[in-house]
C-alpha cells in the first residue's frame, strides 16, 4: 500500500489524539493561560501595562506546557521503541517528522487562540479599575491574541523538534525550559551593553513581542519578532531532519 503524506499525518493525529497526556496537557496549557490572566487582571495595580498584556500573562507558563506536548510527541517513540515500527512502515522517514509538527502545531494553534481570546474575555471582565480597558476593534489586539496563538503552536513544534533530535522526553524537556526561562534570567545577568543587543533576539523574548500591544523598548517590532522566533524552530526541524535521515533509530 502507497504511503501518502496525508496517511502519515493521519497516522499521527491517532497517535496524539489516543494518548491521555495530550489532553491533560492541553488542558493545563489553556487553564494556565485564562488563569494567570485572570489573576494578573484582577490584581495588577500599575500604569504601564495594558488589559491585552494582563490577560497573556500566563503565556509563558503556556509555552512550558505546549512545548512539552510536543516534546512528547517527539520523543515518546524512542522511548518506547516504536519508532521502528514507525519508520519501517515510512521508509523515507522525513515525512513523519513533518507530520508531527503539523499535528502538534495545529493542535496548539486552534487551542491556545481559543485559549488566548478566552483569557482576554475572562480578564476583561474581572479588569482592575485602575487598568485601562482595550476592546477587540483597538489597534493591535487581534494580532496579540492570534499572534499568541502563533507563537504557542511554534513553541509546540520546537518541542517536536527537539524531541526527534535528542530523543529523549526528558532531555528536550530540560533543554526547552533552559531556552524558554532560564537563557532570558541569565542573560540579564551580563553587562548591559550586551544584554541589551542580545536580549531581544532571545527565542522568549522575540516570540513573545507579537503578543505585546506596544512594544517595549529596545523589543523586536512584533511580526519581525515573530520571524525570528520561526527561525530558530526552522533551524531545530533542519537539525531533526539530519539526524532523521542520518542515524539509526
Amino acid at each position: 500500500m502507497k504511503i501518502t503524506p496525508g496517511g502519515v499525518a493521519a497516522a499521527e493525529w491517532t497517535k496524539f489524539s489516543s494518548l491521555r497526556s495530550t489532553w491533560i496537557t492541553t488542558g493545563i496549557s489553556v487553564f494556565l493561560l485564562i488563569a494567570f490572566g485572570m489573576i494578573a487582571s484582577a490584581s495588577f495595580s500599575g500604569d504601564d501595562l495594558t488589559s491585552i498584556d494582563l490577560a497573556l500573562s500566563g503565556s509563558t507558563l503556556a509555552a512550558l506546557s505546549v512545548g512539552v506536548l510536543g516534546a512528547l510527541l517527539g520523543a515518546g517513540e524512542y522511548t518506547t521503541g516504536m519508532i521502528r515500527a514507525t519508520l519501517a512502515a515510512v521508509p523515507r522517514r522525513l515525512p513523519v517528522l513533518w507530520s508531527k509538527s503539523i499535528v502538534a502545531g495545529t493542535a496548539a494553534f486552534v487551542t491556545m487562540t481559543a485559549g488566548a481570546f478566552a483569557a482576554f474575555a475572562a480578564g476583561s471582565a474581572v479588569l482592575n479599575d485602575k487598568v485601562g480597558p482595550v476592546g477587540l476593534g483597538d489597534d493591535g489586539v487581534l494580532r496579540a491574541l492570534f499572534g499568541a496563538g502563533l507563537y504557542l503552536g511554534l513553541v509546540a513544534v520546537l518541542g517536536v523538534a527537539l524531541g526527534m533530535l535528542v530523543r529523549s522526553s526528558a532531555g528536550a524537556i530540560a533543554i526547552l525550559a533552559s531556552v524558554l526561562l532560564i537563557v532570558p534570567g541569565l542573560a540579564a545577568l551580563l553587562p548591559d551593553s550586551i544584554s541589551e543587543a542580545i536580549t531581544p533576539y532571545l527565542p522568549s523574548n522575540a516570540g513573545g513581542a507579537v503578543m505585546m500591544l506596544t512594544p517595549a523598548d529596545g523589543a523586536l517590532a512584533p511580526w519581525a519578532g515573530l520571524a525570528v522566533f520561526a527561525g530558530y524552530v526552522i533551524a531545530t526541524l533542519a537539525a531533526a531532519a539530519y539526524r532523521l535521515k542520518t542515524s539509526d533509530a
